[in-house]
């Protein structure tokens, strides 16, 4: 008799690396070291001018000078420092905001999808009101009342993006809570919370963990538009959004100064989207 092969995704595992799970670690990685490492491997101040200096091309293009890899803007500041500095504040918001949004949403999508009843109807009417506000909108009109700063942006982004957390946590919470592994720990007398935490919140954690990292990359997004429109933090101050803002100025004259904060832009949020992904296929048991 022949032998049968089941294919099961393990098996159909190969020894190659996951490169949606590796490229982007790499590329994050790399921002994460270069924004701690920032005052130690940035080149040069990334507040210091020099009018000498201004629009320098980067170190492909003749015309620029030793120490100015990317070049410099209209004020001679250097646009690889501000980068490496701007990526700082990225990441600060992004994992501070993205860490808030999740815990607050996911709690409020865990208790409406497992208790229902009124805590249900409670939480899904308060999530159909908020969504009906434009978020980016909304984020502006919250930073302009309480105030530019790191902790307007960080609240503001907290205060808006929750709902994706509710929303998807309480659709998987509803579709666990029926399985048959959660009638049996109720048979077997578990209380209803301790039956949510070891039983549910297991199985959902790999959504979580999904929509963290993309709303860390969402997080990365709203701070470069609200840096861009000048409602982050201070203008002197390095960020993504505020070198966007002026390269956009300044793109037939020194392209380089838009070019490079955007690409960095990209990668990162692209890098985020996709690492949820990965790690989502890599730990659902599902998919197990």
């Amino acid at each position: 008799m022949a032998d049968t092969t089941i294919s099961t995704p393990r098996a159909r595992r190969s020894g190659k690396p996951n490169l949606r799970l590796w490229l982007p670690l790499l590329w994050l990685g790399f921002v994460a070291l270069a924004a701690i490492l920032a005052p130690l491997v940035a080149p040069h101040d990334p507040l210091t001018q020099d009018l000498m200096l201004e629009r320098l091309p980067p170190f492909f293009i003749d015309g620029t000078e030793p120490g100015y890899l990317l070049g410099t803007d209209s004020l001679g500041r250097d646009v690889l420092s501000r980068m490496i500095h701007g990526a700082r504040i990225a990441l600060f918001v992004s994992l501070i905001a993205a860490t808030a949004t999740c815990l607050f949403g996911s709690v409020l999508g865990l208790v409406a999808g497992y208790f229902g009843g009124w805590w249900d109807r409670v939480i899904s009417r308060l999530v159909d009101i908020w969504m009906a506000f434009p978020p980016v909108l909304f984020a502006v009109l919250l930073v302009a009342v309480m105030g530019t700063g790191l902790t307007s942006v960080i609240a503001a982004i907290a205060l808006i993006d929750w709902t994706r957390f509710a929303r998807v946590i309480r659709a998987e919470t509803m579709v666990q809570s029926r399985m048959d592994y959660v009638d049996s720990s109720r048979i077997g007398g578990a209380r209803r919370i301790a039956t949510l935490a070891s039983e549910i919140l297991p199985n959902v954690l790999p959504s979580i963990i999904a929509l963290l990292m993309l709303e860390m990359g969402i997080a990365v997004i709203v701070e470069a538009i609200l840096s861009f429109v000048n409602l982050s933090i201070s203008s002197d101050d390095p960020t993504w959004g505020s070198m966007i803002a002026e390269g956009r100025n300044a793109i037939h004259f020194a392209w380089w100064v838009l070019l490079f904060p955007l690409i960095a832009l990209f990668l990162t949020v692209l890098s985020f989207s996709t690492l949820g992904e990965g790690l989502k296929q890599r730990f659902d048991p599902v998919l197990q």
